[in-house]
């Protein structure tokens, strides 16, 4: 049996910046992934954004860990070489009844510390952006786009550097909470035993945390969304900025987007999966295709901002999964990250409906599950 300090269940980018962020405290660390990389399922099918804190709630943790995470994220890009650009974001009302929603929006984002968000008028859209169609925006210099893959290159060689392992096809089906520590089951046949466990296991959090023998602390629904993409054929992005409607439910709605290349695509948008999934789902289940059903759709949504998008250059792309504690109709929850005080079994975090913007709160969310763990 394979002992040490702390497993973290799950290679994603959450779940390796907490591996990360734990060797750096001199402890030994093991991630156990399912799949035969990291950073493969959710982590590689997001819109690869640094977000500006905007969009939540404040004093919640997704204000403060988005916000504190998008300066550790851009100093760490920084530091080591990862590509990022900033191109900023334009939230744009298409009529006044969206005004009001707007102004929320605004009000939120100063409330959670987003000093560089500025309110303009159609004129000023138009003068930043001729081609989208609008009566107001917000302007969020602070939002950009970062190289995904590369973070998650370079957190797996800082972890491995400082003698901290990855053990793919690795999936835990199962385990016992025991007298100073927790043992874990894998569906090869091993098992690992550690002082400390995190279940940054993403989708398959709710099934892990159920899995421990000895474990009896809350659980949220889980809920899973389908966020599907549509690239831009023969064309770059057209326009210098991200473009963004005002917020649907369950998402942002279909924005307008471009990877570092230049490269447009659109999405996602909201499409709701079993609201109770079958707790055994595991990623070989899941459908990422992309509907050419949806296409009707997204253009209609893309054509109230833009009037311009050409027929016929909207082409499948790519779709993510993502895990939400909130169904549909019901408000967008909060990041749920359980520690001992929350559950009061010693070494445990489990992380639930860590969705947007885990990617840009990565750092952020590694230095908080750090803290739950103390010295």
């Amino acid at each position: 049996m394979e002992r040490t300090d702390c497993l973290v269940v799950g290679g994603g980018i959450i779940g390796l910046a907490v591996a990360r962020a734990l060797a750096t405290t001199g402890r030994e660390v093991i991630v156990l992934e399912a799949a035969d990389a990291v950073g493969t399922q959710t982590t590689s099918r997001s819109s690869e954004f640094i977000h500006a804190g905007i969009y939540y709630s404040e004093d919640s943790l997704k204000a403060r860990l988005c916000v504190r995470g998008r300066e550790l994220l851009t100093r760490y890009c920084d530091e080591r070489g990862v590509s990022w650009n900033r191109p900023g974001k334009l939230i744009v009302a298409t009529d006044d009844a969206q005004i009001d929603r707007l102004e929320a929006l605004f009000r939120h984002g100063i409330a959670n510390g987003v000093d560089d968000l500025r309110r303009i008028g159609g004129d000023e859209l138009h003068e930043l952006e001729p081609e989208v169609r609008g009566v107001a925006a917000l302007l969020s210099p602070s939002t950009g786009i970062v190289d995904v893959d590369g973070m998650v290159r370079a957190l797996r060689r800082d972890l491995e550097s400082m003698g901290g392992a990855v053990a793919l096809r690795s999936r835990v089906i199962g385990g016992r909470i025991e007298s100073g520590g927790v043992t874990v089951d894998t569906a090869e046949g091993g098992s690992a035993s550690a002082h400390m466990l995190v279940n940054c296991a993403g989708l398959g959090a709710s099934r892990v945390a159920s899995s421990l023998d000895g474990f009896d602390g809350p659980i949220p629904p889980r809920h899973l969304a389908k966020g599907n993409y549509f690239g831009l054929s023969g064309a770059r992005a057209p326009f210098e900025h991200l473009v963004y409607p005002v917020p649907v439910d369950g998402g942002l709605g279909v924005h307008s987007t471009m990877d570092l290349a230049g490269a447009a695509r659109f999405g996602p948008d909201v499409e709701w999966l079993d609201d109770e999934p079958a707790a055994d789902l595991d990623d070989k289940d899941l459908d990422y295709s992309v509907d050419d059903a949806r296409l009707t759709g997204f253009e209609d949504s893309i054509r109230r901002y833009w009037p311009g998008l050409p027929s016929g250059t909207l082409t499948p792309a790519y779709a993510g999964i993502r895990p939400k504690t909130s169904g549909p109709g019901e408000p967008a929850a909060d990041f749920v990250i359980h520690g001992p005080a929350m559950h009061g079994v010693a070494g445990l975090v489990n992380l639930f409906g860590i969705e947007s913007p885990g990617i840009t709160s990565c750092l952020a969310i590694a230095e908080h599950v750090v803290g739950l763990m103390g010295s």
